[in-house]
């Protein structure tokens, strides 16, 4: 979804999706919203992060790039929550 949307939902915003509300410690995939004007880097497409906390109204997300550990602010349209599956090893 990061390229093209549908014709049906190009141009529309997921008031949903805008207003969502995630708790610290949750964990979320950074997808682009196309339809909201930002200069939102290519790199960060697809990075999952951790929430660390809230900034006005958006998140700060720590992501790890190579060995070195990242925060950086995503407002919600841009998050999708994901289920991480713990691993009994």
């Amino acid at each position: 979804m990061a390229d093209k949307k549908t014709i049906r939902t190009r141009g529309k915003l997921q008031l949903s999706k805008y207003f969502q509300e995630l708790k610290e410690g949750d964990f979320v995939s950074i997808s682009r919203e196309p339809a909201v004007q930002s200069a939102f880097p290519k790199r960060l497409q697809g990075i999952t992060g951790i929430i660390e906390g809230k900034r006005g109204r958006s998140y700060i997300i720590s992501i790890k790039e190579g060995n070195k550990s990242k925060k950086i602010l995503v407002e919600p349209i841009h998050l999708k929550k994901i289920k991480q599956i713990k691993r009994n090893n």
